[in-house]
């Protein structure tokens, strides 16, 4: 693509995104700098821009956004999971039994193939889901549109959850951008990026984000650093996390899909709801909010979620507590579900 053509998308794309982010935020919509340039992406990416987002650029967004959770839940997840542990170990696996439940009934329906359905109905880590799927004889194509459809879908759900259930708008994500002063500008985005290298150099999942969270996190609560972040470079981060998803949806990748787009959709929605449903139960066990349940029981993304629990009244803690345990036990029982559901589809075999 030539370069002025290249600059030229860009920037329609950028302008079309400020617009639709400032449209959704007079609506009061949390999140609205991240579902503002994900709608426009979709729409760029289907109508054939073919622009991306590099890498690099994902991953700097994403540490970006462990820096954000960092400063709100100040070391309180350790706390939370000790204080609730059983409920959420069980928060987890009912999200995960859930995703699977419908994984093998579009396997069983044979609407999809086996391992394809496996890793695509995957509650979380979509990068990771699209990584690994090859190698267990599923179509990768298939299996990361799948995923993002999923995203896609979580980010518009969850996002209109919140608006309804807010009683007013919270300071959310703003309070992060708090006069702190350089040095803690500076102290934040060393985090960011030692927590992000080192993670990724240790192959964690999800490193970028969960790096910077963490150490942000202990050094935050411990009174070492304090955390702060412009407000211009938390609107670029969901900017980026919005254009990073919706530019993955293509004209090529719809054509590809499109006679197994009701089976897509049909297990994308069926796991929102039995997540909601289960949701709903968890306000009748624990002493949460009905906001903080559906935040912490919706299907991925990790990023995505964070920005939204951050921006809207939840109890970010909870939220992220069960997010970053589900987000590894996806990644640990992946492979194993993904072979169970290939076995017992018709036929018994993978594809």
């Amino acid at each position: 693509m030539p370069p002025f053509r290249t600059l030229a998308l860009w920037i329609a794309l950028v302008a079309a995104s400020g617009a639709i982010a400032y449209g959704l935020t007079l609506a009061r919509f949390p999140a609205a700098l991240l579902l503002g340039p994900m709608i426009a992406a979709i729409a760029f990416g289907v109508g054939g821009s073919r622009l991306h987002v590099p890498k690099r650029g994902f991953q700097a967004s994403q540490a970006m956004i462990g820096c954000l959770v960092a400063h709100a839940v100040t070391g309180q997840i350790a706390q939370t999971l000790l204080d609730d542990g059983l409920l959420i170990v069980a928060v987890v696996l009912v999200t995960v039994a859930a995703s699977g439940f419908v994984g093998w009934m579009l396997t069983r329906l044979r609407i999809l193939p086996g391992t394809t359905a496996a890793w695509g109905s995957s509650p979380g880590g979509a990068s990771a889901m699209v990584a690994m799927a090859e190698d267990f004889g599923a179509d990768p194509r298939l299996v990361a549109f799948m995923q993002y459809v999923r995203v896609a879908a979580v980010v518009f759900s969850a996002s209109l959850a919140a608006r309804l259930l807010m009683a007013e708008p919270a300071a959310g994500a703003a309070a992060v951008a708090e006069s702190e002063g350089v040095t803690s500008v500076l102290a934040t985005l060393a985090v960011a990026v030692v927590g992000a290298v080192g993670a990724l150099a240790l192959r964690v999942p999800a490193g970028a984000q969960i790096g910077p969270m963490v150490l942000g996190s202990v050094l935050h609560a411990t009174g070492v650093a304090r955390m702060a972040l412009p407000l211009p470079i938390l609107e670029l981060a969901y900017a980026c996390i919005g254009w990073y998803v919706g530019l993955r949806f293509t004209r090529e990748t719809l054509r590809l899909t499109f006679t197994a787009l009701p089976g897509i959709l049909t297990a994308t929605f069926a796991v929102i709801a039995l997540c909601a449903g289960w949701a709903w139960v968890l306000t009748l066990l624990l002493p949460i909010d009905l906001l903080t349940a559906v935040l912490a029981t919706s299907p991925g993304g990790l990023d995505s979620v964070a920005i939204i629990a951050v921006g809207s009244q939840a109890d970010v803690s909870f939220v992220l507590a069960v997010q970053t345990l589900r987000l590894f036990v996806v990644l640990i029982t992946g492979p194993l579900l993904a072979k169970w559901i290939s076995r017992s589809a018709p036929g018994g075999t993978a594809s």
